[in-house]
């Protein structure tokens, strides 16, 4: 398995675990919230309130985890570019990135990755570079030494 592929392995299993969390989560919330359907009475109706919003809130992190599930399964890890793009590892002076999903950091055979979005503010710098090329973040100045 080569370097692309176990980082997209982590990453999906990292999504797979926030859906999960918000499944359990869900799942609670909407017994919580019949059983306190079956005890109703006016003190209730504050944490009923107070349930329901916690429903929608995490059925919206559920939507989003599975919309960045369906993402990352358009990754392709058997595609060679020169340019930065969804999928690539750069490598830098400073920390290397997986460009996929924002994940954070992930530690693979004796190395640290940064998994970030496309859509982060490092994912737009880097976006379509090249090896050698230059680009400042937060006061550093980073040079591309290697796209995987």
């Amino acid at each position: 398995m080569t370097t692309k592929q176990k980082l997209l392995q982590i990453c999906n299993e990292r999504v797979d675990k926030r859906i999960n969390d918000y499944k359990e989560e869900v799942n609670l919330i909407k017994e919580s919230i019949a059983s306190s359907d079956k005890s109703s009475s006016e003190d209730d109706d504050a944490g009923h309130g107070k349930l329901l919003n916690d429903l929608e809130k995490n059925m919206a992190y559920l939507n989003d985890a599975k919309k960045t599930k369906e993402y990352l399964s358009t990754i392709k890890t058997n595609i060679d570019s020169k340019d930065a793009m969804l999928g690539s590892i750069v490598k830098t002076n400073i920390m290397n990135f997986y460009i996929a999903t924002s994940i954070g950091k992930i530690e693979l055979d004796d190395a640290v990755f940064y998994a970030i979005s496309v859509n982060s503010p490092i994912g737009q710098l880097l976006i379509n570079k090249t090896v050698n090329a230059q680009f400042e973040f937060n006061q550093n100045k980073y040079i591309i030494s290697e796209i995987i």
